[in-house]
């Protein structure tokens, strides 16, 4: 097993990318590392430079970690060899709580195995659709007019509290935390009203997905979700940023809004989101 440095991150970002769409949110943690974006994690591999296991965990030596929560992301092109270095290897620290996120789920039974024979607990957390968009040619409309243009803006640390009150898994001082890093350090965008104050808008996550999209209720019906998808879509694939989000298995109302502008996905795919030792 081996720490990745920079160098080798760069090198790692290229081969992720030949591996889309299940590779996309590690692709997505070292896309944001390798252009200077905070972090709190470390990236190691089963082996170098021909991987077939990489995996993102909290550094141990970054201070900051501890502020959040603990999160764990991997990508595996082979099963076994992902086994060894969760059970041999110590990838995970498996003494205190932790998420596995945006997971493969073909491999949930192989992660309640392994937990249940060192005897930490785990749980389904959520189950996921992983919808991308492999280009903006393929992005449907809608055209946006002037009026509505001209109140198209990013968010600003001043709606932090907006955002986090409204946000499923906010409004606690580690969604706080989160979305004011978010705000800080990665692209959003906002629909406001007449005296400037958001209505609706959409946040990237640290490992480039979209995601927090919200409208507030009196301002539903108006069709701002497709406004700030379209725009918020032109703008990541104008940076280089890929463009992709993860919808839970239950919001069909998202999952048909994506799959209306033109976002694809794998139909035999799913991601999963565990938690263990909780």
């Amino acid at each position: 097993m081996k720490v990745l440095n920079k160098e080798e991150l760069v090198a790692a970002e290229g081969v992720l990318r030949k591996h889309f769409p299940k590779s996309l949110k590690v692709y997505g943690f070292l896309f944001g590392i390798n252009r200077n974006k905070p972090t709190t994690l470390e990236v190691v591999v089963d082996t170098w430079p021909d991987f077939k296991v990489i995996i993102c965990r909290p550094d141990p030596k970054n201070k900051k970690a501890l502020e959040f929560m603990k999160k764990v992301t991997y990508y595996s092109m082979d099963e076994e060899i992902l086994r060894k270095m969760l059970t041999e290897e110590n990838a995970i620290d498996w003494s205190t709580y932790f998420l596995i996120g945006g997971f493969d789920f073909s491999h949930a039974s192989m992660l309640k195995q392994v937990s249940s024979d060192i005897e930490v607990n785990n749980r389904a957390y959520t189950l996921v659709h992983l919808m991308y968009l492999p280009d903006t040619s393929h992005l449907l409309p809608p055209e946006v007019d002037s009026e509505l243009e001209s109140r198209i803006s990013s968010l600003s640390l001043s709606h932090v509290d907006l955002v986090n009150k409204t946000w499923k898994f906010g409004g606690n001082e580690k969604g706080h935390r989160n979305i004011t890093n978010l705000i800080s350090n990665f692209p959003s965008c906002c629909v406001t009203d007449s005296q400037g104050q958001p209505v609706s808008w959409i946040l990237v996550y640290d490992y480039g997905a979209l995601g927090l999209l919200y409208t507030l209720p009196e301002h539903r019906g108006k069709g701002y979700a497709k406004v700030l998808i379209r725009a918020m879509a032109k703008r990541l694939h104008a940076e280089g940023f890929p463009v992709y989000c993860f919808i839970e298995e239950e919001n069909t109302v998202s999952y048909k809004l994506f799959k209306s502008m033109g976002f694809t996905e794998d139909p035999k795919y799913r991601a999963g989101w565990f938690e263990f030792n909780f």
